[in-house]
């Protein structure tokens, strides 16, 4: 994994690739590779042997064109202001994917979360709530879970905004419980999109996924939800990793399993599979779907070098690097993007914010089916993108499709003199 490659230049350069096939106005596209606003703050949070201790966090507002900004708020060591940057860039152009009207945001504490106690996590997550106070709200900037949060945090969120403000909004947020107002079907939607890209790919590629092996690296709520998921379509998961490792057994994993005994110890190397292997060591079996679910800049270029997988579905945030699409595109593996496949979360957030501005509520049952059609619907436009234009990789022809919809809703609105 290549730790160097900054994620906001990663973005520039995959903005760039695409605009490459496209008449773009230079002034036009400078705006599509940068954030409007960037709020960064120090929280002072008291800890509960009464010390206090301060915490960097932030929140990138990257392009509003086509709506409200929508993006995560994660709590990781490594986040960094480029980070959240590229993050809320991806959010704009995920979002213009699957249709959706939101412009791209994202927000970030630095910390690691498992070093502090529940008391002092409502604390920080307060805290930060109360900074982001002016700049959210649900016609202006809509948070939702990400890496290490979820409802629990959106909770706090959501009942900080709407004490300081002395209001009832629970579409200020999104990921929420269903009893603050959340969407059934929300926690599985990510993994979802992940399963219907998958399954769309393997038709699109005359491909069968019934039997198809799979690998899956990151094994958080994204990834072992779609490997149980495509574990259902009768695919094989032979291998599952998380920070401490992997587990591989070449005649497949039970994938629930893996999970429950993941909850139990915390690590995917205690389940009794025949055997551990590293994270790289997973990222180059020889298997028919690789879907990398961790965090950014998981292969590089070196490493696609020994990618073996046919297919690769992202469901992390840029786990390629643009070197590794490079090397990748020219060894003819079919990278399905993550604006594309890991789409489902903010697709679900939307129609949880639809149904807290409607106080109308649907089953899972009707969730799962508008999920489906927007994914396919999704799936559908890319690929036709792709070849009708003679593009290089799916991945191109994502973000052309993007870029378009985005330009046309700056150029309708015009430039503010």
């Amino acid at each position: 994994m290549s730790e160097e490659i900054n994620p906001f230049e990663s973005l520039q350069e995959q903005v760039d690739d695409a605009a490459a096939h496209l008449d773009v106005d230079s002034g036009a596209l400078e705006r599509l590779k940068r954030p409007e606003r960037v709020l960064e703050t120090n929280l002072s949070v008291e800890l509960d042997d009464g010390s206090t201790e301060l915490f960097r966090a932030y929140r990138s507002q990257f392009n509003g064109a086509r709506g409200p900004y929508k993006g995560g708020i994660r709590y990781h060591p490594q986040v960094s202001r480029d980070e959240v940057k590229a993050l809320s860039g991806w959010m704009v152009y995920k979002c213009a994917v699957v249709d959706i009207p939101y412009g791209g945001g994202k927000g970030g504490i630095v910390v690691d979360p498992d070093d502090y106690s529940e008391a002092e996590l409502e604390r920080l997550t307060r805290a930060f709530a109360t900074e982001l106070r002016p700049i959210v709200g649900e016609d202006r900037d809509i948070p939702a879970p990400d890496v290490n949060t979820g409802r629990r945090e959106m909770n706090w969120i959501k009942d900080t905004y709407e004490t300081l403000e002395n209001t009832t909004e629970p579409g200020v947020v999104t990921g929420k419980a269903p009893d603050s107002g959340g969407s059934e079907g929300r926690v599985e939607a990510t993994g979802r999109s992940v399963m219907l890209t998958a399954r769309e790919a393997f038709d699109y590629l005359d491909k069968d996924v019934d039997g198809a092996t799979v690998a899956v690296q990151g094994y958080g709520n994204a990834g072992s939800i779609a490997a149980k998921l495509l574990e259902d379509l009768g695919a094989s998961v032979v291998a599952v990793s998380d920070s401490s490792g992997g587990a591989y057994d070449p005649d497949g994993l039970d994938t629930r399993a893996v999970r429950e005994r993941k909850d139990e110890t915390g690590d995917v190397v205690d389940y009794d599979a025949p055997e551990t292997i590293s994270n790289e060591e997973l990222l180059t079996l020889d298997v028919d779907l690789l879907v990398p679910a961790a965090l950014e800049n998981a292969i590089d270029g070196d490493l696609a070098a020994d990618v073996r997988a046919d297919v690769i579905v992202e469901a992390a945030n840029g786990p390629l690097t643009p070197d590794a699409d490079d090397v990748l595109t020219d060894r003819d593996v079919y990278v399905f993007p993550d604006i594309l496949a890991n789409a489902g979360g903010v697709t679900v957030s939307y129609f949880e914010w639809v149904q807290n501005r409607q106080r109308f509520y649907w089953s899972e049952e009707r969730v799962n089916d508008e999920l489906e059609t927007v994914i396919v619907d999704a799936f559908d436009r890319l690929t036709s993108t792709f070849e009708d234009r003679d593009l290089p990789n799916v991945r191109t022809a994502a973000y052309v499709v993007a870029i378009e919809r985005v330009l046309r809703a700056s150029e309708q609105a015009g430039v503010w003199p």
